[in-house]
């Protein structure tokens, strides 16, 4: 299974969903891979921490490798570090995917990390964290996926932004791959009480949107757990977040 958490707003939380629910894979004994395709590198900080990230082959080091004529391409494992966690790998981020986009984008390279993913059979699990933009990387992750999970937090910026993202994955799906699932939308940062947020979820269920059932409550624990880079579940199983993260996995898990 590859996954890609995708939106083209930034603050949703892509990258507390995308380390949290991988933790949680990991943790019930499916070997997992984050990849991080961001270049601010905060899924790589928040499982390894930023003292170790420097140290780590990474992505950018994967894509600068598909720039050069090669018979035969390095293996996609020369690029996965380990990190604290049994059974969660990574593919570390690195400021250098930056500077590589347009090189990668103008050799048409935007099927390789499909191709080398679809090649390894090390991991039950893969996670790809985005940046927030439609660029060359989400849009490689998205052509390298099987399924998509769109975050959203409630508001109405980012409520207009719902429409064209969907639009556009629908684009990627027609003209790149077929096999590209919309999973839903996962409502995140939610506030029971608050009147807009429960109207702005009922208006998208009216209109049709596949919303997931489990709606991911606001906690300052989340911040505590960026901190110190350790995903929910490795600070406290029993917190309601937790257990938030852990309803969505089983929620995804039902739908196949």
């Amino acid at each position: 299974m590859r996954r890609v958490i995708f939106n083209q707003k930034g603050g949703v939380g892509k990258t507390t969903i995308v380390c949290n629910l991988a933790a949680i894979a990991a943790a019930s004994g499916l070997r997992t891979l984050v990849v991080d395709l961001d270049a601010q590198c905060n899924a790589s900080q928040y499982l390894l921490s930023s003292r170790h990230i420097q140290a780590q082959s990474s992505s950018a080091d994967f894509f600068e490798s598909t720039l050069s004529f090669r018979l035969q391409q390095p293996d996609f494992s020369e690029f996965v570090t380990e990190t604290p966690f049994d059974n969660l790998s990574l593919v570390a981020g690195h400021p250098d995917l930056e500077h590589l986009q347009g090189k990668l984008e103008s050799r048409h390279k935007i099927y390789k990390l499909g191709q080398a993913l679809a090649r390894t059979a090390d991991f039950d699990a893969v996670y790809i964290d985005t940046p927030p933009a439609l660029n060359f990387y989400s849009r490689a992750a998205l052509v390298a996926a099987e399924r998509v999970l769109v975050p959203f937090d409630c508001d109405d910026f980012a409520r207009q932004a719902l429409y064209t993202l969907l639009d556009n994955i629908e684009e990627i799906r027609s003209d790149h791959n077929e096999e590209l699932e919309l999973e839903g939308i996962a409502v995140n940062q939610f506030q029971q009480r608050a009147r807009l947020p429960r109207r702005l979820v009922e208006e998208l269920v009216a209109e049709g949107h596949p919303l997931l059932r489990t709606h991911l409550p606001a906690s300052v624990a989340v911040k505590e757990s960026h901190e110190r880079s350790l995903p929910l579940i490795h600070i406290n199983p029993r917190h309601k977040i937790t257990q938030a993260f852990q309803a969505l996995y089983d929620e995804l898990g039902r739908r196949g």
